[in-house]
């Protein structure tokens, strides 16, 4: 308790007044230049994991597809017309 007290009696008016107007100043900066730092920030993650082509995507999107028809298969407990028609829709996947 006694730090608290002796720091306080230690600041100046002027000291908190220079404090609060650096921090007004810097708070005004970054909302000023938040477009340029969230841009930068986006480059900055693209560096570190790079987008991935449409060939890809694609490539992920049809196996993921293909897993669900798969699992959609050997879980289904219905008829076999059922069963019939998923392998079909399997096979164009």
């Amino acid at each position: 308790m006694s730090t608290i007290i002796s720091v306080l009696q230690a600041l100046s008016f002027t000291t908190v007044i220079q404090l609060a107007l650096a921090a007004v100043v810097t708070i005004g900066l970054l909302i000023l230049f938040k477009p340029l730092l969230r841009g930068c920030a986006r480059a900055a993650v693209l560096i570190v994991k790079p987008k991935l082509t449409k060939e890809e995507r694609l490539q992920r999107r049809q196996m993921r597809d293909a897993m669900m028809l798969k699992r959609m298969l050997n879980t289904s407990e219905c008829g076999a017309s059922h069963a019939a028609e998923l392998r079909a829709m399997a096979s164009r996947a």
